[in-house]
């Protein structure tokens, strides 16, 4: 799919199932001159490094979590059952701290031919520092309330891999199991279906 495509995808999901007071105006940011989202990639190097990989991304992490959720284990012996909404806000959203933070650059690689080349690149630049999942949840909560347990979510989706107190981690994975859901998909997205893995197809 092209970026244009993910772009048309993500807003038909959004509109379809966040329906929350507010929504309206954090995806009118999301479409403004303000937000690169549509168009800034995932990270620097690493999984989606390219010019519409956050968006790719997000709905990656959407349909993963969607068909976490749906396995008859996770909802029988598990119990975790969550609205629509509440699916896509957590997955679709949850990466909002990445935008406007990767700036288009070059660097030096040397091929296997031993000469350096130069190549494009994204640098990372944050403006508004302010952490990972915690930044998301900020601007998120600038346009609309989320519940505690989206809040939670959205805030560890990094799980034991990101820079957090690993109690903490823990503790929200046991107190609000959405949270380890979508840490599961955000992986899932990241290792299988992006990165190495996507450039091996």
């Amino acid at each position: 799919m092209s970026s244009a495509e993910w772009k048309e995808e993500f807003i038909s999901i959004y509109r379809t199932h966040i329906q929350r007071e507010g929504a309206d105006k954090l995806l009118e940011y999301l479409l403004s001159k303000h937000s690169d989202f549509f168009t800034a990639p995932a990270s620097t190097r690493f999984h989606g490094s390219y010019e519409g990989g956050l968006v790719e991304h997000s709905l990656n992490v959407y349909y993963c979590l969607k068909d976490y959720l749906s396995r008859e284990r996770v909802q029988s012996l598990y119990g975790l059952s969550y609205s629509e909404e509440t699916i896509a806000i957590a997955a679709l959203l949850h990466d909002l701290c990445k935008i406007n933070c990767y700036k288009p650059g070059f660097r030096n690689v040397k091929g296997e031919d031993g000469v350096w080349t130069r190549v494009p690149t994204y640098e990372f630049e944050d403006q508004m520092p302010y952490g990972h999942g915690e930044k998301s949840v900020y601007i998120i909560t600038g346009f609309m309330k989320l519940t505690r347990e989206e809040s939670f979510a959205i805030r560890y989706h990094m799980g034991f891999s990101g820079n957090e107190d690993v109690r903490n981690v823990g503790a929200s994975f046991e107190m609000f199991p959405l949270s380890f859901a979508l840490c599961t998909a955000d992986m899932e997205a990241t290792y299988f279906l992006e990165g190495k893995a996507r450039e091996q197809k």
